[in-house]
């Protein structure tokens, strides 16, 4: 089969996945202004891409922050994250079943980004400094920078703990011959997909295969 048509299949079938997922309850309310702590809780975390929770790949670095390296963040019900996409790079899709996100391009890009409602639309646009965007929660979203300079973008999602499930790599942990099944396809042509996929993990990626070409993008 058309590595496009199987590509293709591919999608439909995380869509599917992922429309009938279903949603968490928030993070319950404090009880208290903020977690103490021995000694007292510092409120400012310098210079995160150091001190932060810092994935570097291909695409780019990823620098977090949790309560276990910000003690701070504690029950109160966020996550943050930074990064610093390179053009072409993309944070690949992926869905966070516990939070809804807010992004914002700071410098560079630009930047596309966008979701996959349950109805099966999708939501793309392209962010310029200054730009804001969300992704509902639980919904299938990505970003990719498509412009010709670094993209600094800033992320908040209202969970402590969102959770991130990336779409290509969580399908293939099924067993081989449930998604060859799904996918209309044998069993050594999944495997074959299988064998091209990024590492499971949070790093930002980049790919040569996708015809990406920086600043080169439609509106």
């Amino acid at each position: 089969m058309d590595s496009q048509v199987l590509a293709f299949l591919i999608g439909t079938l995380v869509l599917k996945c992922f429309q009938f997922s279903p949603v968490m309850a928030s993070d319950p309310d404090p009880i208290s202004d903020f977690n103490g702590g021995d000694p007292p809780v510092n409120f400012t975390m310098r210079d995160i891409f150091t001190n932060g929770d810092v994935t570097h790949g291909p695409g780019g670095i990823r620098a977090a922050l949790n309560a276990t390296i910000f003690p701070a963040m504690m029950s109160q019900g966020i996550t943050f994250v930074q990064f610093k996409l390179l053009p072409c790079g993309i944070n690949l899709p992926h869905t966070h079943p516990r939070a809804t996100e807010m992004v914002t391009l700071v410098s560079g890009g630009p930047m596309k980004s966008g979701f996959v409602d349950t109805a099966g639309v999708a939501h793309v646009d392209i962010l310029y400094p200054g730009d804001v965007t969300v992704f509902p929660r639980g919904m299938l979203h990505f970003e990719q920078n498509v412009g010709t300079e670094i993209a600094f973008f800033i992320s908040a999602l209202n969970s402590q703990n969102p959770g991130v499930l990336t779409a290509a790599g969580a399908l293939f942990k099924l067993p081989v011959d449930a998604f060859a099944m799904a996918l209309n396809q044998t069993i050594e042509a999944v495997t074959a997909i299988n064998s091209t996929l990024y590492p499971y993990g949070p790093a930002l990626q980049m790919s040569s295969a996708s015809g990406c070409v920086p600043g080169q993008f439609k509106n």
